[in-house]
């Protein structure tokens, strides 16, 4: 079934970042708390899965959330692109190995030298995590988060599945290993991740 999921979803993944010569003065920066979101890079405009990140970004920035992705495109780009219609502060995080160059609507980048370092700042940054349909990277992301949260190595903070896609994935680690039972919450539309989040966060 998990091998389903992947073939029929051939994506990748999203959050938020920063640039060294376009960083903000630290004195600038605004302090509203942070979700770093996931999700699949090679997905389009006319995708479900796109325009659903889209009302995610314009969602959050509406509840006063500022967004943080890999800043690149697919979910990203949609993300990025929702917030910042919404008027809200986006972050890239990208990585040398990858590209230098920020989708569009990405206003805060971070540059990094390797992936590995793009995924740890990316879940540094966050106050709270959203992982959308993706692919390995995706995957990757949610996997650390999710461990990281579990082993106590971060202070809880909410970790929210939007949509099925992940479900059989989730169940199955939770089933294997229960101790990670909990940690990730499944969110069925982009208004009930919003507020779990705003039920989770302190």
């Amino acid at each position: 079934m998990t091998e389903r999921l992947f073939s029929e979803h051939a994506l990748s993944i999203v959050l938020v970042c920063t640039l060294p010569e376009a960083r903000p003065d630290p004195a600038s920066t605004p302090t509203r708390r942070i979700v770093s979101v996931c999700g699949g890079s090679r997905c389009t405009q006319d995708d479900p899965d796109y325009q659903t990140a889209h009302e995610l970004g314009a969602a959050l920035a509406s509840a006063g959330f500022a967004v943080a992705t890999g800043g690149y495109d697919g979910t990203m780009e949609a993300v990025s692109r929702g917030a910042h219609s919404a008027g809200g502060h986006v972050i890239g995080v990208l990585a040398k190995v990858f590209s230098t160059t920020a989708n569009s609507w990405v206003r805060e980048s971070i540059l990094v030298p390797r992936w590995e370092d793009r995924l740890m700042k990316i879940i540094s940054l966050g106050d709270a995590y959203i992982a959308c349909p993706g692919g390995t990277g995706t995957l990757v992301e949610l996997a650390v988060a999710w461990e990281m949260i579990n082993k106590r190595l971060l202070t809880p903070r909410p970790l929210i599945a939007l949509g099925e896609f992940w479900r059989p994935v989730i169940e199955r680690i939770e089933s294997a290993d229960p101790t990670a039972r909990g940690v990730v919450h499944l969110a069925p539309s982009v208004p009930d991740a919003i507020a779990r989040l705003q039920e989770l966060l302190p």
